[in-house]
């Protein structure tokens, strides 16, 4: 039993590659493991890419009370009723100018929206060509069962207003040149992720990309932020637990900084710390560390 009160006061927890297993479902080991940190008094946050619509499922396997970072943090919403507390919206010039650069690569435009107060996930914004969405897309929109709407361009969007993220998915051939493209052309007005997606078990072939763009400053570690603000709690009171590159302004800004085995480079590059992979259950590992106190017996 826990006699001390732990090193960190919220746990901020990464979903894809992090707490789910590489079969997207969330290890008995780890639902263990967050209780105990909630039983010691740990506020845990779950910080994900994934809209709320598509994280439902590890929320639920944690039985998530406490606020939920989505839409790579530009969205705070409450897992219990679904409610958005706080959104960071994009402009509708970035989304405009960023829908016409994918347009030139045949690529439709997908507009992640707040459906806090509307009735669907996305709007796919396709061109008069209705240039198709890529496979592992409309995949992933089954698999989620996600409410999607669709328009060939950015003035016929009714709710711009609830737009806060766009992107496209692509192959990393067609997505890495549009990212220095998108930079060359928005520079700071945008906070830019362009990354392997997650794709089905059965996927082969060139690596598929996702390339995400958030408001500028918007990330992750500002829906932190947020939350810390509300609640008076100092950043070195955070841990982090991440794997991929939307993980690294977490790294670089939480107290205790935890990369996954499975970590891109980035992401172990500003972790002060190291655990097990998501197929040994990492997240446990960690978290049973910091309950102990022996953050040192994770590889540094």
């Amino acid at each position: 039993m826990l006699t001390t009160k732990p090193m960190i006061d919220v746990l901020a927890i990464d979903l894809d590659g992090t707490l789910l297993d590489p079969s997207h479902r969330v290890s008995q080991r780890n639902i263990q493991a967050v209780q105990r940190a909630r039983e010691a008094g740990i506020t845990v946050l779950v910080c994900t890419g994934r809209g709320f619509g598509e994280s439902t499922h590890a929320l639920q396997a944690i039985d998530q009370q406490d606020p939920v970072m989505v839409a790579g943090g530009s969205i705070i919403a409450d897992p219990t009723t679904g409610k958005t507390l706080h959104r960071f919206t994009l402009s509708d010039q970035v989304v405009k100018a960023a829908t016409d650069l994918f347009h030139e690569v045949e690529c439709p435009a997908l507009v992640m929206k707040d459906p806090s107060d509307i009735d669907y996930d996305y709007l796919v914004l396709h061109s008069d060509s209705e240039h198709p969405i890529h496979p592992i897309t409309q995949w992933w929109f089954d698999d989620h069962k996600l409410r999607v709407n669709y328009a060939p361009h950015t003035h016929l969007d009714e709710h711009p207003e609830h737009s806060v993220r766009v992107g496209m998915c692509a192959e990393s051939s067609i997505s890495n040149p549009i990212s220095k493209r998108i930079l060359d052309l928005l520079g700071d007005e945008v906070w830019l992720y362009d990354f392997p997606c997650v794709t089905p078990d059965a996927h082969s072939g060139e690596i598929v990309h996702i390339l995400e763009l958030f408001a500028h400053k918007i990330n992750k570690w500002a829906a932190i932020s947020w939350y810390l603000e509300q609640h008076d709690i100092d950043p070195q009171r955070v841990g982090a637990i991440g794997d991929q590159v939307n993980d690294v302004p977490m790294m670089e800004q939480a107290g205790v900084g935890i990369a996954m085995g499975n970590a891109v480079d980035q992401v172990r590059a500003h972790a002060r710390y190291n655990t097990a992979p998501n197929t040994e259950d990492g997240v446990a590992i960690a978290i049973d560390a910091i309950l102990s106190d022996n953050l040192h017996t994770l590889e540094r």
